[in-house]
């Protein structure tokens, strides 16, 4: 197979990059080149943003499949796989979950309803109607039988620059009393980047087209062996006190930002990140490793690099400032729990 990736060389796209390279395929990136890419790879340059940018891509050279992991302004997309459409099988765009309009229902699927406001033409203005108008301009020049939309949910793993969980592995390290937002059995759904990069290579392989949501099962993960997998690969002498949700709120901390991966178990938030049908993947090879070889991986990847994870400029900081966690700490008292197996505040 002949790959040709529009990035490359930063999480998914890298992820992407070296699980096709695991599979003996012949793999082009295409980026702005202040990244090198993983060996083996042939490098093309350009900025998508600029009138001449995607120079490089012009000619007859032609692949299997592209995959494209863009977030910005929609009209990227539109121009480079109008570019392609003739000398490419498959166009495959990474989108999200945030293309769902909200508040979202309890186990959405595929069908549920999308954001309004998304074009393929449009430059960049919101998240969800980017990874749309993204969509739109996918399936505009490939058609719907040649284009697959990977509808990603919360994505962890090696490369991530994102914050998440690149900030409690941090934290945990440090040691001491840790704020774990309850409850300790809270189920979890996201999706390990290298798993998302096999499903997708896989699925092009096979043919598949339209969109599928992909995250892992609900309740592959909780927040419980998520946060503890993180106190045992680290080895810190970290102790997790898991506090109400409500105590949390409380306290004005924000779920998902300060508290990354954690939104409170009640409510639109929860059902519209942590409750994604996902049976249509599932059917179709999706397999997700255990979190503890997630949380593993990730943390040997922040010691080889030096323990600081890189963080996209377009995106929020996350974490906790360490006084604000103290004070909760103190005013939760006995309230908050220690790590001990079976505990659900």
């Amino acid at each position: 197979m002949r790959l040709l990736v529009l990035g490359g060389t930063e999480f998914a796209g890298r992820a992407v990059v070296e699980a096709a390279l695991g599979r003996g395929w012949e793999v082009t990136v295409f980026n702005r080149g202040r990244i090198a890419p993983p060996t083996g790879v042939r490098a093309l340059h350009g900025d998508r943003t600029h009138p001449e940018g995607l120079a490089a891509l012009a000619g007859d050279e032609e692949w299997d499949a592209v995959v494209d992991t863009w977030s910005a302004d929609p009209r990227a997309v539109r121009d480079t796989a109008r570019l392609l459409r003739g000398r490419a099988g498959r166009y495959v765009y990474v989108s999200s979950i945030s293309v769902y309009a909200w508040p979202r229902a309890a186990g959405f699927d595929e069908d549920a309803p999308l954001v309004e406001g998304a074009s393929a033409d449009a430059g960049q203005t919101e998240y969800p109607q980017d990874k749309l108008g993204g969509e739109l301009a996918a399936v505009a020049a490939f058609g719907a039988d040649r284009s697959l939309l990977v509808r990603a949910g919360l994505i962890l793993g090696p490369y991530e620059n994102v914050g998440r969980l690149p900030w409690w592995l941090t934290r945990v390290a440090r040691g001491g009393p840790v704020l774990a937002p309850g409850p300790r059995d809270l189920p979890l759904q996201y999706v390990d980047v290298r798993d998302l990069a096999e499903w997708t290579l896989g699925a092009v392989e096979g043919g598949a087209s339209g969109p599928y949501n992909l995250v892992s099962p609900r309740g592959h993960a909780t927040m419980g062996t998520l946060l503890e997998s993180c106190v045992r690969v680290t080895g810190a002498a970290a102790e997790l006190r898991w506090t109400d949700p409500q105590v949390v709120l409380d306290a004005g901390i924000e779920p998902w930002t300060q508290l990354p991966v954690w939104v409170p178990p009640d409510g639109e938030l929860y059902a519209g990140v942590h409750h994604t049908d996902v049976s249509r993947a599932s059917a179709t090879g999706l397999v997700c490793r255990p979190v503890g070889e997630t949380v593993a991986d990730t943390w040997a990847w922040l010691r080889e690099i030096g323990g600081t994870a890189p963080m996209r400029p377009d995106r929020t900081l996350k974490g906790l400032d360490p006084e604000v966690e103290a004070k909760v700490l103190a005013a939760a008292g006995d309230t908050a729990t220690g790590g001990v197996p079976g505990t659900t505040p």
